[in-house]
């Protein structure tokens, strides 16, 4: 990044943005955090609930910049008709509220980065997916669109905006990767169903240099896919874990298992469908991938 920033997040104590706080800070930014426990306010904090914020925090900040990666995890729990409710609200809601409180500063950010998902597209099996591709079907199309549209009134006010649709971001330290790991190391690992079904996929560093990217190239707004160039299928990505580890990885996990354990709404849209993404936007503004093929990937943040 070429100057010092001010960076809001809404998110700080998440995978990603935990990660991304660390970056900032290490690089000599200042970071500001929304936080939801009261008795954590301090000097680089800011509350919210996050149906309100304490406007008299924020106003009290010079923000240069905003990231909202707050929202409930998708793949904790069964997709009960109360847990569809949170994930959309805790991503909707909490948007509109952040949109609606950086666009009334008197001196507004000048660059929003909001949290979205590949699950924009749906499944779309090997069809290639830009950020031009129109959105797809299911229960995570919806909330994207909803997500993505809440922050519009930023972009009419004349905020850069970006909508950071990102793919399976992996890290032995979390995510899909962590919950992968044990049972890989013990040789337990395999594919689900016919494996055939592409799994775009992102490095977790490699995210956050997505992010620093955007927050200091002016003329990178709208959508943004926010995965590898090479997308993976489900049988590939088994065998590329596997062999990292030096494990075999000889199982597979039949459909019906798979929506017996976590329901087939769940299943069908995290774990069968098939997204093939392509990061046209980054590649086309120039951003050069420091982990563009999985193999290398794994290796480097798995060492071995």
């Amino acid at each position: 990044m070429c100057k010092n920033m001010k960076v809001l997040i809404a998110g700080a104590s998440g995978f990603i943005g935990k990660a991304l706080a660390a970056r900032l800070l290490s690089s000599g930014h200042e970071v500001i955090r929304l936080v939801r426990d009261p008795t954590k306010r301090a000097a680089d904090a800011v509350y919210w609930n996050p149906t309100t914020i304490d406007e008299t925090a924020l106003h009290r900040h010079a923000i240069d910049a905003v990231v909202n990666l707050a929202g409930a995890s998708i793949v904790q729990g069964r997709w009960t008709r109360k847990r569809k409710e949170e994930i959309l609200n805790s991503r909707v809601l909490a948007t509109r509220v952040l949109t609606e409180q950086i666009t009334n500063l008197q001196h507004p950010p000048h660059v929003f980065v909001n949290g979205s998902a590949i699950g924009y597209y749906g499944n779309h099996g090997e069809t290639i997916c830009t950020e031009t591709t129109p959105s797809g079907e299911g229960f995570l199309a919806d909330v994207c669109r909803q997500w993505e549209a809440a922050t519009e009134p930023a972009a009419k006010k004349g905020i850069r905006t970006v909508c950071l649709r990102t793919g399976i971001v992996l890290s032995p330290n979390g995510g899909a990767l962590g919950k992968m790991l044990p049972p890989f190391k013990l040789g337990l690992g395999g594919r689900i169903g016919s494996g055939n079904q592409y799994m775009s996929w992102i490095a977790l560093d490699e995210l956050i240099s997505i992010i620093l990217y955007i927050l200091t190239h002016t003329d990178i707004k709208g959508p943004v896919n926010a995965t590898a160039p090479y997308s993976v299928t489900n049988a590939e990505f088994t065998h590329t874990l596997a062999q990292t580890l030096h494990r075999p990885a000889f199982f597979t996990i039949p459909v019906a298992l798979a929506r017996f354990a976590f329901g087939k709404e769940k299943a069908d849209e995290c774990l069968l469908s098939s997204t093939r993404v392509i990061p046209k936007k980054l590649i086309q503004h120039g951003y050069i991938f420091q982990h563009p093929h999985l193999a290398e990937a794994l290796k480097t943040m798995l060492k071995s």
